[in-house]
């Protein structure tokens, strides 16, 4: 499912990345093409207002495509122009709280969810991730199995030193 993307409306609600660091648009983009690498190959479109921070030369690539407003349009017509040009809706996804632009991808049938929601899961990339055999591996032996590994390793289990 390719998803369309509010850049500056994200980045508003990412709490390690600030609209007014003149690298936000990058780093950004970075979080992306991670979520794009962790989606095997889903392709992220982010559209940012032109001009107004300034951005660097080239931010494609890695299943990210970014898209910066010509002045004097903003991402939001930009944003409104793409919702509108898209054909098979069900397969896009839109990100934003703009309510201009979710009230477009909603009027056309395309699914959105909230930069916060969206900022939520980008977030969660930075967590560790933690299997179900790591989760075993943590919980204390029950007394059976301590009586196993004793005898395993020879441990008369009649002296009085006890290991539970």
């Amino acid at each position: 499912m390719p998803i369309l993307i509010d850049g500056h409306n994200l980045i508003g609600q990412m709490p390690d990345i600030e609209l007014s660091d003149p690298d936000d648009e990058a780093k950004l983009v970075a979080k992306l093409r991670r979520y794009a690498a962790r989606k095997r190959g889903r392709k992220i479109v982010v559209v940012f207002d032109g001009g107004v921070y300034g951005h660097p030369q080239n931010l494609n690539g890695y299943g990210v495509e970014t898209r910066f407003a010509k002045p004097p349009q903003t991402a939001d017509h930009e944003l409104i122009r793409q919702i509108r040009a898209i054909r098979r809706r069900e397969e896009w996804l839109v990100v934003s709280s703009d309510r201009a632009i979710v009230g477009e991808a909603q009027a056309r049938g395309i699914p959105v969810i909230s930069a916060q929601e969206f900022a939520r899961r980008l977030q969660a990339l930075d967590q560790p991730r933690v299997n179900a055999r790591d989760k075993r591996a943590d919980r204390p032996l029950s007394k059976a199995e301590i009586e196993e590994w004793l005898r395993f390793f020879g441990v008369d289990e009649d002296e009085d030193t006890h290991y539970y």
